[in-house]
């Protein structure tokens, strides 16, 4: 049984996802309740748990309200079982759970917050990242520095290219406009921009997209490369340190 999986928007800018398969349907994080049991009962679907990211109020506040109407456990990361919700599962990284394309694995991406974990789906090839990695972005270094993020996002790059990135936040169009000024000349990212425009104005969601996408525009994911070095005047400098240069201009952006 392949995964469906329904993008919810909620609150101004969040998306919560739900992820129907095998093993029944599960939701990734919960921002708002009214949009979520509306996706449910528009599909006649039973929430069986729900499976949160981090510890971010705008992720975890419909949590009580859903769990008190479907009578369903919460698993999230053990790292920030102190700031969550009470946990009926507290998740460590290599957690593994679920049948066919509903198996899922836990991956740390510690960065935006110090517990921050990702849930990916490889035989369905799906990971939901959240505030980590974000489409064209990745999430403010709120807990972490920027090695532990730059790290989280190595380890998130090396998955398959065509795994589809499932991210937290509708910003793809402020960090599309962010991404020209370092790669002003990248075809593929200008390319990329005007998609985003066209969908955004006909109100289409634009923060799932496949990794390889990502890997050709994100700048964050491009430290590494000898462009982005060149561009933010570091030719020389450590991927981890070419980062943080692009993380302190984004939010100074």
């Amino acid at each position: 049984m392949p995964l469906d999986i329904v993008t919810v928007p909620c609150l101004s800018d969040n998306y919560a996802y739900l992820v129907h398969g095998p093993d029944g349907t599960a939701l990734i994080d919960a921002p708002e309740a009214a949009p979520i049991i509306a996706a449910l009962e528009e599909r006649g679907w039973t929430l069986g748990v729900i499976m949160i990211t981090h510890h971010h109020h705008d992720h975890v506040g419909a949590v009580a309200e859903l769990r008190e109407k479907y009578g369903c456990p919460v698993m999230g990361p053990k790292a920030e079982e102190a700031k969550l919700p009470k946990l009926d599962m507290a998740l460590e990284p290599g957690f593994s759970g679920g049948t066919g394309e509903g198996r899922c694995e836990v991956i740390a991406v510690p960065g935006h917050t110090l517990g921050h974990i990702a849930y990916y789906y490889p035989e369905a090839g799906a990971v939901f990242t959240a505030d980590s990695l974000m489409a064209l972005g990745c999430g403010r270094l709120f807990e972490g520095t920027p090695q532990m993020m730059w790290d989280s996002l190595e380890k998130l790059a090396s998955l398959p290219p065509e795994t589809m990135v499932y991210s937290g936040h509708e910003y793809t169009a402020a960090n599309a406009a962010f991404a020209l000024t370092i790669e002003p000349e990248n075809e593929a990212l200008i390319s990329r921009s005007r998609a985003i425009e066209e969908a955004r104005s006909e109100g289409r969601p634009t923060a799932q997209v496949p990794l390889s996408l990502e890997l050709d525009t994100n700048p964050f994911l491009r430290a590494n490369r000898d462009s982005v070095k060149q561009a933010v005047g570091l030719p020389d400098a450590s991927d981890a340190q070419v980062f943080a240069e692009v993380r302190a201009r984004k939010d100074r952006f």
